[in-house]
């Protein structure tokens, strides 16, 4: 049976790492926001130009503009998409194959039928470059 003392110090630290997460969760999607905010008004390059057309025209309905996230699809600039954790070949696989759930709880991907491997090369220089515009290396 845990004394008084020991009871205190647990909840205490439970509250303290629910904090965390959250104050996490939160700065990430500030992030994100400040991220898009920096490129508004901005033009895409031009060698960013076709995949973001494609972007737009695929990846867009789910993963929002500028891949900021919406209700149906995660925000792909954020930190889990980053190159050293999500690399190109992971795109690459989603887009050919769909891919579960894992990260977040929007649903399962499907795959996306008429978007050829050239597509997505040109998608993920996009969102890269969307990446390395709001610090994500």
């Amino acid at each position: 049976m845990p004394t008084p003392r020991s009871t205190r110090l647990t909840h205490d630290r439970r509250r303290w790492i629910v904090m965390l997460g959250l104050c996490s969760l939160l700065l990430g999607w500030s992030a994100c926001g400040e991220a898009g905010a920096k490129l508004e008004g901005q033009r895409v390059p031009e060698e960013f130009s076709q995949g973001d057309a494609k972007f737009n025209a695929h990846c867009a309905v789910c993963h929002g503009q500028q891949a900021r996230g919406t209700a149906q699809g995660p925000p792909l600039v954020h930190k889990i998409y980053e190159p050293n954790h999500h690399g190109d070949a992971a795109f690459q696989f989603a887009a050919a194959n769909g891919v579960r759930a894992h990260h977040w709880k929007f649903g399962d991907m499907p795959k996306l039928p008429g978007v050829t491997t050239e597509d997505v090369e040109q998608i993920i220089k996009y969102v890269r470059y969307l990446q390395r515009q709001a610090g994500i290396q």
